[in-house]
């Protein structure tokens, strides 16, 4: 992991305006002072209670929500995200070939042949076998689905993704196999990873550092051994509590 950044959010404090389509009522503030920085090759976990603002902060960084305060620094080009549940991001009307191809046909910049060699390039880098591409969302597995979700968001090579929630809705086995293919496409691609997760143990296995969020500011932040073996927030104490 290098000190080249690839995000730079600072004292960030943003959230929504009430009052429906126009929007003039009050702003209910979310976040509050946000300040952090992504590495290069980093996995920067994100933990918090539901309802903390992680999405919040996500929707933030991809430009989503525009902060009242504060500034977000892109150091490469926008960051993809990877859905906590594929089959609702995943059109259901298409194959994953389909799918997978679309953005590459948006970006306009490929002929029909190299598209279909990038499509192939990517299932095989996700592990999948070659028939998916003929395959609809409803006819995988939940373990299939996210591995699609994960290659739909690489297919255009950016360096830096953001995964919420990516493993919540898959049972342990399935989750420490997407786990160790973010790793593995992390060290292959020289990817850097924004990983928001409720699940600490997850956290746990798959991060180099952590940030601990509670009701829109960032309490604590540290290496992984840092939050886990020395937290000095009583909620990051808490969390870790709650999760033993």
């Amino acid at each position: 992991m290098s000190e080249e950044l690839v995000l730079s959010v600072r004292h960030v404090t943003s959230g929504y305006r009430e009052g429906g389509l126009f929007r003039r009522g009050a702003c209910q503030e979310v976040l509050h002072d946000v300040t952090f920085d992504v590495r290069h090759g980093e996995i920067l976990g994100l933990v918090g209670e539901s309802g903390t603002g992680k999405s919040t902060l996500a929707r933030t960084i991809l430009g989503m929500v525009k902060p009242d305060e504060g500034e977000v620094v892109h150091y490469t080009k926008r960051p993809q995200m990877i859905f906590q549940d594929p089959y609702s991001s995943l059109n259901p009307a298409y194959t994953v070939g389909w799918i997978m191809e679309e953005p590459l046909r948006i970006y306009g910049k490929y002929g029909a042949a190299e598209r279909r060699r990038r499509v192939r390039d990517m299932l095989e880098r996700v592990e999948l076998p070659e028939e998916c591409l003929t395959a609809r969302p409803a006819e995988l597995s939940g373990g299939q689905r996210q591995r699609v979700s994960i290659a739909v968001a690489l297919i255009q090579r950016p360096k830096f993704l953001i995964a919420d929630e990516p493993v919540s809705a898959l049972d342990v086995t399935i989750q420490a196999q997407i786990l160790k293919l973010l790793k593995e496409l992390r060290d292959e691609l020289e990817l850097s990873y924004l990983f928001i997760s409720h699940d600490l143990n997850v956290v746990y296995q798959l991060c180099d550092r952590v940030l601990v969020m509670k009701e829109g500011r960032i309490v604590e932040q540290g290496t992984v051994d840092e939050i886990f073996d020395h937290p000095k927030a009583d909620y990051t104490k808490q969390l870790l509590a709650a999760a033993e």
